[in-house]
């Protein structure tokens, strides 16, 4: 019999990361059955990537070993297994730096962080119109073409004199579900690789920091909930800046190029009033 050899405070807290992820998956159908397949794909496909024996891939038998998956699943999967991307997907991609353009150059804002409403079209308001944003990034997307899809996303409005409003302070699609979940996948994933990071590496851990309190009124939430909205929308917005303008200036070979993610988040539930538990005698 195999005796674990995890620290007894990993399960539980697994368990508790777990719950609203599990939450997701009801909701949207995913079945125990079609995740416990996915699962094995991932213990499998990080097994051989990441848990190799002097840069050798690892025999079925090893993977097997390390996983607790079967052999014979083992090798079923090794021969589907495609690797994962990193990146976002490219509709999601070019739907951020666009904003990022609008945000922080000019003559699309009034200084950064400072989105100006745009013509809509270039023959009223050439560079500086909606449809010079788009050229500004790409010429090989027609203006209207992404017009129409923000405009379902929820992204941008269009006002009475033609003008093209942004909405959001950042490429957050407020009614497109495949968007949402391709930010779900690339933000969790990040948020998740920093912190198992910062429990299994000895190397400088990444900043991983929270504020929680639990006895806060309704009405002392919705403040800080506002203060998060626009003090923090303008922290990631300076972030925003700096990392821009040092992708500017500092372009390394393609060899030795990094990503990054800077996140920030919110939430709140309700506490439930701890049981209070009947005092014996002698306790105080």
């Amino acid at each position: 019999m195999q005796i674990p050899t995890f620290p007894p405070s990993l399960l539980p807290a697994l368990q508790h990361v777990m719950r609203p992820i599990v939450r997701l998956m009801l909701r949207k159908g995913v079945t125990y059955n079609c995740f416990a397949d996915l699962l094995k794909q991932i213990f499998v496909d990080v097994a051989e990537s990441e848990f190799r024996l002097d840069d050798k891939s690892p025999t079925d038998s090893r993977i097997s070993l390390l996983t607790g998956v079967h052999r014979k699943d083992v090798r079923r999967l090794r021969s589907r297994a495609g690797g994962e991307a990193n990146e976002l997907p490219e509709n999601v991609s070019f739907g951020a730096h666009l904003v990022s353009v609008w945000m922080n150059n000019a003559p699309f804002c009034a200084k950064p962080g400072k989105p100006l409403p745009l013509a809509r079209l270039a023959s009223a308001g050439g560079e500086g119109s909606f449809d010079g944003l788009v050229a500004k990034v790409s010429k090989d997307i027609r203006a209207r073409v992404v017009l129409d899809e923000w405009l379902r996303l929820g992204i941008v409005r269009i006002d009475d004199q033609d003008r093209v409003h942004l909405e959001t302070m950042a490429f957050i699609p407020q009614r497109g579900f495949d968007e949402m979940a391709a930010y779900f996948r690339h933000n969790l994933h990040d948020h998740a690789c920093a912190a198992v990071h910062n429990l299994t590496e000895t190397a400088e851990p990444f900043f991983e920091r929270s504020v929680h309190y639990d006895s806060l009124s309704t009405a002392s939430v919705e403040q800080l909930r506002e203060a998060v909205r626009a003090e923090g929308m303008q922290v990631l917005i300076a972030f925003n800046q700096l990392a821009a303008d040092l992708e500017n200036k500092d372009i390394p070979p393609p060899e030795a190029r990094q990503r990054i993610t800077i996140g920030l988040y919110f939430y709140t539930e309700p506490n439930p009033p701890a049981v209070s538990k009947p005092k014996t005698p002698g306790s105080s």
